[in-house]
């Protein structure tokens, strides 16, 4: 589980900057954290007039047909579909991690019928190296790349040289069959620090935390797990699932299903912070 820090940010206006310093359980390693709401709140002034005017075009039908609309087969063209204003919809991000793996390809043939996109946090070792077609479905359908390191190991508790290589070396498999390197990452077990911090904003990638996980490393039993996702999801959550799992992807369906019925869009993670932009070494936390 992650290490839990003493504070955090909030948006009141004029007391707090965008993110807290914060300090790790050890009290001596500190690192970044803020929640999707309150990035949004503090997003340059730059990026909401931004988000505003594709919000704006959306809404005016002059993007219906461009490079954010669902192509011919159900695939996006580059992008994780319309614009989602996460300030006014009630939107929640699904997160898979630890794929891809061979029920990945059942799991985006859900995404594209119920017109979702969700983003991935893969392994390299035995995922990425193994399956390069479907790291290259995922991109070309719309979702996003996110990195869970090359081999699952605890970025705490190796050597920060090593947690840099488990990082570096996921980014440019990626890269070599997509031509795209990931913007996020998830630490393994969400464990995290200040040496780990550093590392991320090295590397160019930001620290995607969760607040809903059905445990579904811990059963198969898919009613079990659509009842423990929907049971905490909130309001700019962030569900944590994985797509090696045999219960998980056929949970989805009905996952998905219930959430729209209590008006949820889901998104990934970064529509949820737009129009703040993942920032480098932060840790993105509900």
């Amino acid at each position: 589980m992650p290490k839990t820090p003493t504070a955090r940010s909030t948006s009141i206006a004029g007391l707090l900057t965008a993110t807290s310093l914060v300090l790790a359980l050890s009290g001596c390693a500190t690192y970044d954290v803020t929640a999707p709401a309150d990035a949004r709140a503090d997003a340059p002034a730059a990026a909401v007039k931004e988000k505003d005017a594709r919000v704006a075009a959306d809404a005016d039908g002059k993007n219906g047909a461009g490079k954010n609309s669902p192509g011919k087969n159900g695939s996006a063209r580059g992008s994780a579909g319309p614009e989602v204003d996460c300030r006014k919809a009630k939107c929640v991000a699904l997160t898979f991690d630890a794929g891809p793996s061979e029920n990945t390809d059942r799991l985006l043939d859900i995404l594209k019928k119920e017109q979702v996109h969700a983003t991935f946090f893969m392994l390299g070792k035995n995922h990425v190296d193994k399956r390069p077609a479907e790291v290259k479905r995922i991109d070309a359908e719309g979702h996003e790349l996110a990195n869970h390191t090359w081999s699952h190991q605890i970025l705490t508790e190796i050597d920060p040289a090593e947690a840099k290589r488990e990082l570096s070396r996921l980014q440019d498999a990626v890269h070599k069959i997509t031509g795209k390197s990931p913007r996020l990452m998830r630490p393994p077990q969400g464990r995290t620090d200040g040496e780990v911090s550093r590392i991320s904003k090295e590397l160019g990638l930001a620290q995607v935390l969760w607040s809903v996980t059905a445990k579904d490393y811990q059963t198969n039993d898919s009613a079990l797990i659509t009842k423990r996702v929907l049971e905490q999801t909130e309001r700019d959550g962030i569900i944590l699932l994985h797509d090696i799992y045999k219960g998980t992807v056929p949970a989805v369906p009905g996952i998905l299903k219930e959430l729209k019925k209590r008006g949820y869009t889901v998104v990934t993670v970064s529509q949820l912070l737009s129009p703040a932009k993942p920032e480098p070494g932060m840790v993105y936390r509900p």
